[in-house]
């Protein structure tokens, strides 16, 4: 009787999920981590801006504003690049100014 060697059959499919995996699943994973982490980032800004006002009451005072919502931030466990954490912060203070505070 003659046997057939399937091994290399077995192989491709290896290679082909791997290739599914690696190409489609791991960057659908990462875009789908990273959007919900933006959209936390951007609604612990929103209350730390709030909080920020409130705490720091009067003109002048943004520095210590900014400094600390970088700090309540970092308390959340965001450590991002200082231009996505300013950005979310600038945006929260945009919107608490021209419509209050909305947090979703």
């Amino acid at each position: 009787m003659n046997s057939i060697d399937i091994t290399p059959v077995v192989n491709a499919v290896i290679a082909l999920a791997a290739t599914v995996v690696s190409v489609f699943l791991i960057p659908w994973i990462k875009s789908k981590t990273t959007a919900q982490q933006r959209s936390e980032l951007v609604a612990w800004a929103k209350i730390g801006v709030a909080a920020a006002e409130q705490i720091y009451v009067g003109q002048g005072r943004g520095d210590e504003k900014k400094q600390y919502v970088l700090e309540f931030l970092k308390s959340k466990g965001f450590d991002l690049n200082e231009e996505s954490v300013n950005n979310a912060i600038e945006a929260a203070v945009k919107q608490l100014n021209t419509e209050g505070l909305l947090i979703d």
